[in-house]
């Protein structure tokens, strides 16, 4: 088995079709199937149901094209960080993010990274929480930082903190008479806004989960793109708005804090399965000094913490280069 063999079967894993898969690949389509062949040999087991059309992965194929795929991205990865030291280049760290993330501790943790690693070139990529796994993946990104859990067994996830859901009100509103907690029970017959409205699962997927279980049914459920929009939307008086408390964007709009113990939103840390690299001790251990000082927008009032300590190994540097200490 070679990482040939292994390109070969995940473009045809990809295409689902021979002959567009040789195409892509620029060879004839005969050697093709054999290499495929050769590789079900060597393993053992079918990978590929051939008498379907598109072709479909057995079981085994598509855990393997799942390996496949991460070894070939970790190849490019190791060309590339090659040619960046040979060159003395800027090592390039990709960070994917849902927007939400930039109202709570993010863009401090990237100051902090870009302070102690001035050599390394970070990059910001947006994208939904279930994006983030794709990207993961497939090598655009190395590390992501989203709302929504996964069943994605290539894919790590920690929990930083879990943080407590706001209902944004508009202030005409018989609900913004009062300044306490609020039942997620009110919101029965009300009319809601979530968002994003695709890619699903969301947030929006979240917050309607969260209903559904108390059995809580809105008059009406209108979805859009943004958190944005949405809470311009609540300050138009359309609906109300379930956002996690560091979320608080508009002045114009009354917020009260949700009573619901379930009601939060958790802040979780992805990368793929054994990556071992130096960024993600190197985050982990900035996370856990962030929220040692207490920062004002931490508001801890409004969080729930993992009852493990994710930051127990110290971050080691970037092999290429000495770095500053991260403490």
């Amino acid at each position: 088995m070679d990482i040939r063999q292994l390109k070969y079967f995940v473009a045809v894993a990809n295409t689902r079709n021979f002959t567009r898969a040789s195409e892509q690949l620029h060879i004839a389509q005969p050697p093709l199937s054999r290499q495929i062949q050769l590789l079900e040999e060597e393993l053992g087991v079918e990978l590929l149901l051939r008498n379907s059309r598109p072709l479909r992965l057995t079981e085994a194929g598509r855990v393997f094209y799942e390996q496949a795929l991460q070894i070939i991205n970790r190849v490019d990865q190791l060309k590339t960080a090659t040619r960046q030291i040979g060159l003395q280049q800027k090592q390039t760290l990709s960070i994917g993010f849902v927007a939400s993330t930039l109202y709570g501790g993010l863009p401090v943790l990237v100051r902090q990274l870009r302070h102690h690693y001035p050599e390394v070139d970070i990059q910001l990529v947006e994208l939904t929480s279930i994006q983030q796994l794709a990207a993961l993946k497939s090598g655009r990104i190395d590390i992501g930082f989203g709302r929504i859990r996964s069943n994605e067994p290539s894919v790590v996830r920690t929990v930083l903190r879990e943080e407590r859901l706001v209902l944004a009100i508009p202030p005409g509103s018989p609900l913004a008479a009062d300044t306490g907690r609020i039942s997620l029970k009110e919101l029965n017959g009300q009319k809601l806004i979530v968002y994003p409205k695709e890619p699903r699962p969301s947030f929006a997927d979240h917050v309607l989960s969260l209903l559904n279980d108390q059995a809580i049914h809105p008059s009406e459920v209108h979805e859009v793109r943004e958190i944005q929009t949405a809470l311009g939307l609540v300050a138009a008086e359309s609906g109300l708005c379930l956002i996690p408390a560091s979320a608080r964007l508009r002045n114009d709009l009354h917020y009260r804090l949700v009573d619901d113990p379930g009601a939060t939103s958790p802040i979780i840390l992805t990368h793929r399965l054994n990556d071992n690299a130096w960024y993600i001790d190197a985050f982990k251990q900035l996370v856990a000094d962030m929220y040692s000082e207490k920062p004002a927008w931490l508001d801890v009032d409004n969080s729930f913490f993992p009852a493990t300590d994710f930051a127990t190994a110290k971050p080691s540097a970037p092999a290429s280069r000495k770095k500053k200490s991260t403490r």
